[in-house]
């Protein structure tokens, strides 16, 4: 029971307390200035290199400017301005010729050890001396490991025939010495590269440096071996061919680059010179011009221009949220104030309502923020055909005031699409046009989709509403560029699209909210006001007196709805299923009974009493069971609303005696009628069912009684919450005595037919009989009416 209460107040909390008031419209305004924050500062000078000024432009104080644009080319520059680093190897001639000439000395020394060995195996008739051949052979491999490079056998035959001789090493050093000590590169087209500013050529031992311009001095690889000959013409002139080329052939393949392009090094210099710039800083001064009216825009000034918008943008951000926050705020709680905080129908729901409102706005609003960079992209490139002003006619921002119209009611509706365009305006930079043109568009389609019975609607209102926004379009775009450049096709096409896609996306939306928050609107009371949905078929088969008194009723309160200015088809909906719960015990309501039995006969007043109060409770539950919405739910409580069980109050007082029982024991637990379709529901509950009573129900006997019952509850104070005024009650009292009337009219009797001896028929039927004349109960039923309204309904 305490988690029942405590729910219960967490309900009552979320649904009527003021604090959730206040947190939507802070959340909201939260919202809203985040999704407005891109279009906050508005661009004053979106000028592009190379435009002419429009007017001058001074600066309004001082402030410092930092070119990262030309420090980043200076950085580029100093860095292209870093000479590429090679390494010199100057030992590698050196290496080169010792080794070839240790070689050669090894191979002689070896060539003479190997004749006196062969000589003193001669002289020693039992050791068997190796040939020469063999011996060569062995020595031409470890000759080949020892200088490096591959000897053909020809060129060692020669070698062996001088002996290895120590001058050739030494024209082979020579050679190989001078070559590489000129410079040899791997790739020279590489290296040529860098002929316009040389390159730092660093000994690697010594990481002594120079600058060397001249670069087409160096060699190649391939050079190289080419100058070979060159180069050892003049010492080779006077040798044997075979030998010359043998010289050749080994310094060709003796040669290496001992010039190499140092990578790392060259881009750690060009580091360190882009390290050492300093930033470009420009000094603006108060006052000083920035731009000249006609002046072409330089690279320079565009910057110096866009600095100062950033600057200003960076001081001015939070202010001008904050004051876009409060025109928001202003703005919404003016709204409220003036528009919603008294209106009826937004009372009973007054939280969730408000929250609905906001969760369409900000659905609306992302729907202008999403079209917004595409209507700039489109004025920045002039490259598409598209207007961006067709953009913007195409937003349905009128899907908003539309699913508001259907969920809450045409009068939240306008002050709803005064809000949307207001904000929906200070995203498209505060155009009026933007305003009149989303303002009209809302406006029109609430008010054509106010009476929305039929799917179909939404579409005819789509369809009217394109119609509309061709129209305003037409006359905006005059408005804004008179004939010139007006695409009228282009115009109209947007226009007419955005109020069909406005129907179109009401027709998703508005299901989903009332799905969502437990909205009914008058398309699922349609749906419900089916007497074929199984709920009420039940109703008429194990409750037929139920059932045939809940259909009248509906009939009753949907012709006074009509005259009062209600919901019709909300209060018929009402009427059908106000009694569903008395399907759990039909037998204990007298309309169901037969025989004249009466189960409570046989039941204490108490009890019975329970029984009676219980249908509404039971109701409510089969109500939430077959999902029939909130509002029918709400009048299913409230249509006794604290209205006292008479009849076993007075047997109660009989059998227990007056003063032992209590009469709010026997009342039921309401609350009262909080809407005037369900005041309307609980006046026909009680005048159709008193109806029954009546012996003779003349036309004046009804009137009295109408008037009666309704005098009796207006005393009561039972629909002192749900606005009927006496004005309405004047009307439902005659609306209530021409529908009871109607059906409880008299007809004549007609007897059976009889037929003569002669064969001829005698006419009996009472209906053809001339209809007894009732009595006049006007004046009685009148006095008993004294007191309260008495010329009810009379006039």
């Amino acid at each position: 029971m305490n988690i029942e209460k405590k729910n219960k107040a967490i309900k009552n909390f979320f649904a009527s307390s003021k604090s959730i008031r206040w947190f939507i419209l802070i959340g909201f305004t939260i919202i809203f200035t985040i999704i407005l924050y891109p279009t906050l500062i508005i661009t004053k000078h979106s000028y592009k290199l190379g435009d002419v000024a429009e007017r001058d432009i001074k600066a309004p104080k001082y402030f410092l400017i930092e070119d990262e644009e030309a420090e980043e080319e200076n950085r580029k520059k100093a860095a292209e301005e870093v000479l590429t680093v090679y390494d010199n190897n100057a030992s590698l001639s050196v290496k080169l010729s010792r080794n070839v000439k240790q070689v050669f000395a090894e191979m002689a020394d070896i060539f003479e050890a190997y004749k006196e060995n062969q000589g003193n195996a001669s002289s020693n008739k039992e050791i068997k001396p190796l040939s020469l051949n063999e011996k060569l052979r062995q020595l031409k491999e470890s000759f080949e490991e020892a200088i490096g490079i591959t000897v053909s056998d020809d060129a060692y035959k020669i070698l062996i025939e001088e002996k290895f001789s120590n001058n050739i090493a030494d024209l082979i050093s020579r050679i190989l010495t001078e070559i590489i000590n000129n410079g040899v590169v791997i790739n020279k087209d590489i290296l040529l590269k860098e002929s316009d500013k040389g390159i730092i050529l660093r000994d690697v031992e010594t990481k002594t440096e120079k600058v060397v311009y001249d670069l087409k001095s160096l060699y190649g690889l391939d050079q190289a071996k080419t100058m070979v000959r060159i180069v050892g013409q003049p010492m080779l002139k006077d040798m044997n061919y075979n030998l010359v080329n043998i010289i050749v052939d080994f310094v060709q393949k003796l040669i290496q680059p001992n010039i190499t392009q140092n990578t790392n090094e060259t881009e750690e210099r060009k580091k360190r010179a882009a390290a050492e710039i300093k930033p470009v800083i420009y000094k603006i001064k108060t006052g000083e011009m920035l731009l000249r009216e006609g002046e072409i825009i330089t690279k320079v000034q565009l910057l110096k221009l866009k600095n100062l918008q950033t600057q200003t943008k960076k001081e001015r951000i939070l202010a001008i949220s904050i004051g876009a926050a409060m025109i928001i705020l202003c703005l919404l709680i003016l709204t409220y104030i003036l528009h919603i905080k008294h209106n009826s129908r937004f009372a009973r729901n007054h939280n969730k309502n408000l929250m609905v409102m906001a969760c369409m706005l900000i659905i609306i609003l992302l729907f202008a923020r999403l079209f917004a960079p595409l209507s700039e992209v489109l004025n920045q490139n002039s490259s598409f055909g598209i207007s961006p002003s067709s953009i913007i006619f195409s937003i349905p921002i009128a899907s908003g005031a539309m699913t508001i119209c259907l969920l809450l009611c045409f009068n939240i509706a306008i002050p709803f699409a005064m809000v949307a365009a207001a904000c929906t305006t200070l995203i498209f930079q505060n155009r009026f046009e933007i305003f009149i043109y989303f303002l009209l568009n809302s406006a029109m389609a609430a008010y054509w989709i106010q009476n929305c019975t039929e799917r179909k609607v939404f579409i005819k209102t789509g369809l009217k509403l394109g119609l509309l926004n061709a129209v305003l379009s037409t006359a905006i775009s005059f408005y804004i560029s008179g004939f010139v450049d007006f695409k009228i096709l282009e115009v109209w096409a947007f226009a007419f699209m955005g109020g069909i896609v406005a129907g179109i996306v009401t027709t998703g939306i508005a299901p989903l909210i009332e799905i969502a928050f437990g909205y009914t609107t008058d398309i699922t009371l349609l749906e419900l006001a089916n007497l074929e949905r199984p709920i009420l078929r039940r109703l008429m088969i194990e409750a037929p007196g139920t059932y045939h008194h809940s259909v009248i009723v509906g009939n009753m309160v949907e012709a006074a709805a009509a005259e009062i200015g209600a919901n019709p088809l909300l209060a018929k909906t009402c009427g059908y299923y106000h009694d569903i719960g008395k399907i759990k015990k039909p037998l204990y309501f007298i309309e169901n009974q037969k025989n004249g039995r009466n189960k409570h006969d046989k039941l204490a007043p108490s009890m019975s009493k329970h029984i009676l109060v219980s249908h509404v409770k039971e109701g409510v539950e089969m109500a939430k069971q077959n999902k029939l919405g909130q509002v029918i739910i709400d009048t299913i409580r409230q249509h006794h609303g604290t209205n006292l069980i008479a009849y076993f109050y007075e047997k109660a007082k009989k059998q227990k005696g007056e003063d032992a029982v209590k009469v709010d024991d026997f009342r039921y637990p309401g609350p009262k009628p909080q809407t005037k379709e369900a005041g309307l529901v609980m006046l026909a509950d009680v005048v159709e069912a008193a109806s029954r009573t009546l012996d003779n129900p003349t036309p004046s006997r009804i009137q009295g009684l109408v008037q009666n019952l309704i005098n009796k509850v207006f005393s009561d104070g039972q629909i002192n919450n749900c606005e009927l005024t006496l004005k309405d009650l004047h009307k439902i009292a005659k609306t209530f005595n021409r529908i009871l009337s109607g059906i409880h009219h008299h007809r004549i009797d007609y007897p059976e037919k009889s037929y003569s001896k002669n064969g001829k028929v005698k006419d009996e039927s009472p209906d053809r009989q001339q209809a007894k004349r009732t009595k006049n109960f006007s004046g009685n039923d009148a006095e008993k009416g004294s007191g309260h309204l008495k010329r009810l309904g009379l006039s």
